[in-house]
């Protein structure tokens, strides 16, 4: 195995486990704000390591260049996306979840 099969591996492995790390966070966490959170950061890290992993893989320029633009579509795709939930969450006046001794009723004011 030369060096470049080892950082490719390295990097897909940790792109796929950044998408389990955002998945735990939807599932762990207490409220809507700090879900979306764990999904865009994570998602869009994930995707990240697992294209620059995929382009040394190809030897073709326009190949490289496709991967950077879906990774930025998504990117941008995921921030609006979670914008825009985020923004109907506080039109609803989703809670905040209370922190430790605190009650919801102090985070609303």
């Amino acid at each position: 195995m030369t060096a470049l099969v080892i950082l490719q591996s390295l990097l897909l492995i940790s792109g796929a486990l950044m998408f389990v790390v955002g998945s735990i966070g939807l599932l762990r966490f207490p409220d809507t704000y700090t879900r979306i959170h764990a999904l865009t950061k994570a998602d869009n890290v994930g995707l990240g390591l697992i294209i620059i992993g995929l382009i040394p893989a190809n030897f073709s320029l326009l190949v490289t260049l496709k991967l950077l633009l879906i990774w930025l579509l998504v990117m941008l795709a995921s921030a609006l996306s979670g914008h825009l939930v985020a923004w109907e969450a506080r039109a609803k006046q989703v809670p905040l979840a209370p922190s430790e001794g605190e009650s919801n009723d102090e985070l609303t004011d």
